[in-house]
């Protein structure tokens, strides 16, 4: 018989995977974590250091790490330990994945998200386990859509290479469940950064990505007036203003007026233990925000955090290159692969999260929820200092 309580978790050292990895631990689950050693740690001593920056060091006891390959059969174990393995599990929650957007990453990508699928689907079929959840992101609906639905994503085009990949991913997910007839549960989330009420974080990309950009533009030219008198800046009509903001022009060109659709990491958790715990028949599963952020309200909140001034988005079809100057350039080539997602249009579909989750709603984007997690990431500089910094302070509230 199955401890339903003992769930296989894929993804556990990652941002979204570390957060439910808690989270389950706060609510009593045993968890055996199925990841990777790095050249420097064991996947124990990654696995410690991260409950260590929850503060929850007390729950290593729930825990069991088993060191796996993904890319082989049976996980890449001994038969005597994958059988043993097997008959331990109940669930399996799957959330490994490679977030790489880039086009040279391709066969990375597609390797890490469809290529290990086999491995992992087949120990949900031997283990007899009771459900397979996979966390996947509302972006399969892929392009040329407006409302997305909770169903089965039919796409055909996609904004990169990590959207398709989790669009095949589900297809091929769905396909061996139902082959099987192990029940399934997707659940898609928008973009996930930290907690609104800590402003913690783990990772610093997506919604991240953009500030740090204008943060590395903004302190060039600062120490340019500072240090060298203004010799770039005055080229480019940029000063520091008698407020002491500095004025910097940089237009981001784009396409259309749009919306970012933004959701805190703690939001994310909530929804999906009460879709773990309340539809064992599974589903098709939202995690988005009703009101999603707009993009002028998003760069707003970036000059009053930075001090400057200047930053204007222009809406243009683009039939002819517009000509940039050094900081235009400069941010167009940062944020690249973040852009698409700046003037995104697509609204979500959440009748099936509604109904699981009695409609739970993640916090309105705030500023004061902005500047949180913005100097949360700026004091642990982008995350270079993180387990140090993060370790001498209290643990977040995730319970």
């Amino acid at each position: 018989m199955h401890n339903r309580k003992c769930i296989a978790l894929t993804g556990a050292t990652g941002f979204l995977g570390s957060h439910l990895l808690a989270s389950l631990l706060l609510k009593e689950y045993s968890v055996i974590i199925l990841g990777r050693s790095t050249k420097d740690e064991t996947l124990h001593e990654r696995i410690s250091k991260l409950l260590g920056w929850f503060g929850i060091e007390n729950r290593l006891n729930q825990i069991t790490c088993v060191e796996v390959d993904l890319s082989k059969e049976n996980l890449g174990i001994e038969n005597e330990e994958y059988k043993a393995l097997c008959s331990a599990v109940g669930s399996v929650i799957h959330c490994a994945s490679d977030t790489s957007f880039s086009e040279s990453k391709r066969e990375k990508v597609m390797a890490a998200n469809i290529g290990n699928l086999k491995s992992i689907l087949e120990f949900t079929k031997n283990a007899k386990a009771d459900i397979f959840h996979y966390i996947s992101t509302t972006y399969t609906a892929g392009t040329g859509v407006t409302f997305c639905r909770e169903i089965p994503s039919t796409a055909k085009t996609f904004t990169n290479v990590y959207e398709e990949s989790k669009a095949d991913a589900e297809k091929i997910i769905a396909g061996f469940c139902d082959k099987n007839s192990i029940r399934l549960s997707i659940i898609r989330p928008s973009i996930v950064y930290g907690d609104s009420v800590s402003g913690r974080s783990l990772k610093f990309n997506a919604l991240y990505f953009p500030v740090k950009s204008f943060k590395s533009i903004r302190d060039i030219y600062l120490n340019d007036l500072i240090n060298n008198g203004g010799e770039k800046s005055s080229k480019h009509g940029i000063y520091i203003d008698k407020d002491g903001y500095l004025v910097l022009p940089l237009k981001i060109y784009l396409p259309h007026a749009g919306i970012i659709n933004l959701i805190p990491v703690e939001y994310f958790v909530k929804a999906t233990l009460n879709i773990i715990e309340n539809c064992p028949q599974g589903g098709i599963f939202h995690l988005t925000s009703k009101s999603p952020a707009q993009l002028e309200t998003v760069l707003k909140y970036c000059e009053d955090l930075l001090k400057m001034k200047g930053i204007k988005a222009v809406y243009d079809n683009l039939n002819t290159a517009p000509i940039l100057n050094p900081a235009e350039e400069l941010f167009a080539r940062y944020i690249e692969p973040y852009k698409p997602y700046l003037s995104d249009i697509r609204i979500f579909e959440r009748k099936n999260t509604d109904h699981i989750t009695d409609d739970l709603q993640p916090p309105e984007f705030t500023y004061d929820i902005f500047k949180r997690c913005m100097n949360y990431a700026i004091d642990a500089e982008w995350g270079l200092n993180l387990f140090s910094k993060s370790n001498k302070e209290k643990a977040m509230s995730i319970s």
